[in-house]
């Protein structure tokens, strides 16, 4: 059927009571009939600006000038997977923590949802208590068999100031660079059992190719019970952990067998005494 204007013409004529049929009396319904049309199309076609540009504007917002996004908005927990008993919002803050009557028997974690990390820069804030150990997972897996727990890469945080910043794999390879290494991993052979690697909690296989000074000079720059910015830039299978600016471990990682370039993201409590770690302005820029 003809949609055109000839044919709405047409029907309009022939649907005109006799005596009508005059030439001003039918510019003057064709000129009616059409300036509702254009009417109805502007208002659409204002329609459609508006929501792209609430969308638009909207996306803007949630990216700041330097690139980075919020993936926590302080909020709310939704598209976080976690155990309430240990997490929840205080004040704007991800607060985790541990109760005498809520002891663990191995290490839970808050896990983001809808994210997949690869290639990133990630920067958060976060404040320990002095017997306090946690840290961010990235590049990690979730194991089935246990609820809220996860496998990879570590950027390691405690109260004391001993390990935060070095890279630890939970449930893998261990230790791979403590505080002020820059290490370089070798390549495992595919027949040797995992644990067969692993030395007082130290993965073997790794060579140390620089220092960024002795744990005392590191921890100098970190402040105990207050907060602190942990900034992780990872990238192809070089992994760099800075605390306040400063950096505290740097491992190339060539081990084909147990590497990983992409996986979930997710923050931890760990088995231990009671403890409070709480974590603001969690921002990602992918690279």
């Amino acid at each position: 059927m003809r949609t055109d204007s000839f044919t709405i013409a047409t029907l309009l004529y022939k649907n005109t009571p006799p005596g009508f049929q005059s030439h001003s009396f039918f510019i003057s319904k064709i000129n009616v009939l059409f300036s509702s049309v254009f009417l109805k199309l502007v208002l659409l076609l204002v329609t459609i600006s508006l929501v792209f540009s609430c969308s638009s504007s909207k996306g803007t917002k949630s990216i700041d000038k330097n690139g980075y996004r919020l993936i926590f908005d302080g909020k709310t927990l939704e598209g976080w997977q976690y155990d309430p008993v240990y997490w929840r919002i205080e004040n704007s803050v991800l607060v985790g923590e541990i109760t005498s009557s809520t002891l663990l028997k191995r290490n839970s974690f808050i896990i983001k949802k809808d994210l997949i990390t690869r290639d990133f820069d990630l920067k958060v804030d976060y404040r320990i208590s002095s017997s306090g150990n946690s840290g961010i997972n990235y590049r990690s897996v979730l194991i089935d068999s246990l609820p809220f727990a996860m496998r990879g890469y570590q950027a390691d945080i405690d109260g004391q100031n001993r390990y935060t910043g070095q890279n630890y794999e939970e449930r893998g390879r261990t230790t791979l660079a403590y505080p002020g290494q820059k290490v370089t991993i070798n390549s495992s052979e595919n027949s040797t059992p995992l644990k067969d690697n692993i030395k007082n909690n130290a993965w073997t296989k790794t060579m140390v190719t620089g220092s960024f000074g002795n744990t005392d000079s590191l921890k100098s720059h970190i402040k105990i019970e207050d907060w602190n910015e942990c900034h992780l830039i990872v990238k192809g299978n070089r992994l760099l952990h800075y605390i306040n600016n400063v950096l505290i471990s740097d491992v190339t990682d060539n081990d084909t067998m147990y590497r990983k370039f992409s996986g979930r993201l997710g923050v931890q409590v760990h088995v231990g005494p009671p403890m409070k770690i709480e974590y603001k302005n969690f921002r990602l820029k992918e690279l």
